[in-house]
């Protein structure tokens, strides 16, 4: 009798979604298929993926970083499984609005060919930015190039990836450089390079601005080299407990890379060392 009061509201939940009480305590006792026990583990390791990339990393580049870790994953299954850990690229929390709004947007800053060769200092700067790790979190530098002579000509780092991080490498560069009305900006389509506070700065140093063309990131490909070198030649298997500790090794390789990496495209010479000759032979002419 006893067994049978308690097997009464088991029988009531049965009948209410239409299941048998056998087939209910077999489920029960069912353990998890191969494909669940798969995928919680594929989603520990995009979790981890995730985090490793300060969040940067949508489906496209999660499913790649799987693909070397050698998982062959379908870009759809990678998608589901960064829907159900609740996790988003940085773009797609960015970029809200609709696709239209995205292209007019962007529209105002537009792809200047111009900025794609130079044959003299200053006419063109490139810049762009990476994130580095300190103690395990993230930190964010940004860069200004010389494009002709590949010379760093400013750079600052920062906890943030906006706009007051891009506007400090720009400013620094500008009073470094003494820039002139009419140089180029070229950078990635970056909403840290897009917004209107970064615009308004270009406008009052008297720069036009350029943007790569959508898909087509080899128009920005000076800045990725230089973050490639910097990583591969000073940063690599590096761990750096403070800020300060970064900084430090930052502002050494890019002496370094000024003043005394040799450089396939500028003859091996350094950059500040081709400045110095194009000036004197400025001079002479």
């Amino acid at each position: 009798m006893e067994a049978s009061r308690q097997d009464f509201p088991m029988q009531m939940m049965c009948e209410l979604h239409g299941v048998t009480r056998s087939g209910f305590y077999a489920w029960r006792k069912s353990q998890p298929s191969r494909r669940d026990q798969d995928d919680e583990a594929l989603r520990e390791r995009v979790r981890q993926i995730h985090a490793d990339r300060c969040g940067f990393y949508g489906s496209p580049r999660v499913q790649g970083q799987l693909w070397l870790d050698g998982h062959s994953v379908r870009r759809r299954r990678v998608t589901k499984l960064m829907r159900e850990a609740g996790l988003q690229g940085r773009s797609a929390r960015l970029y809200r609005n609709s696709k239209v709004l995205q292209r007019a947007f962007y529209a105002g800053v537009p792809y200047r060919p111009e900025s794609a060769t130079t044959h003299q200092q200053d006419p063109v700067w490139v810049g762009d930015v990476t994130y580095l790790k300190v103690a395990g979190q993230c930190r964010y530098m940004a860069a200004v190039m010389d494009k002709h002579t590949r010379k760093i000509i400013g750079w600052s780092l920062g906890a943030r990836r906006d706009a007051a991080l891009t506007r400090e490498a720009l400013v620094q560069s500008a009073w470094s450089r003494r820039v002139s009305p009419g140089v180029a900006f070229h950078s990635d389509r970056g909403i840290e390079f897009a917004n209107f506070g970064f615009r308004k700065q270009l406008g009052e140093l008297g720069m036009v601005q350029s943007m790569n063309r959508l898909g087509r990131m080899n128009d920005n490909a000076h800045m990725e080299s230089f973050f490639h070198s910097m990583q591969c030649e000073e940063l690599y298997g590096k761990r750096f407990d403070t800020e300060q500790q970064l900084r430090s090794s930052l502002s050494s390789y890019i002496r370094f890379y000024n003043d005394r990496r040799l450089h396939l495209s500028l003859r091996y010479l350094p950059p500040t060392v081709y400045e110095s000759r194009m000036q004197g032979a400025s001079s002479v002419i």
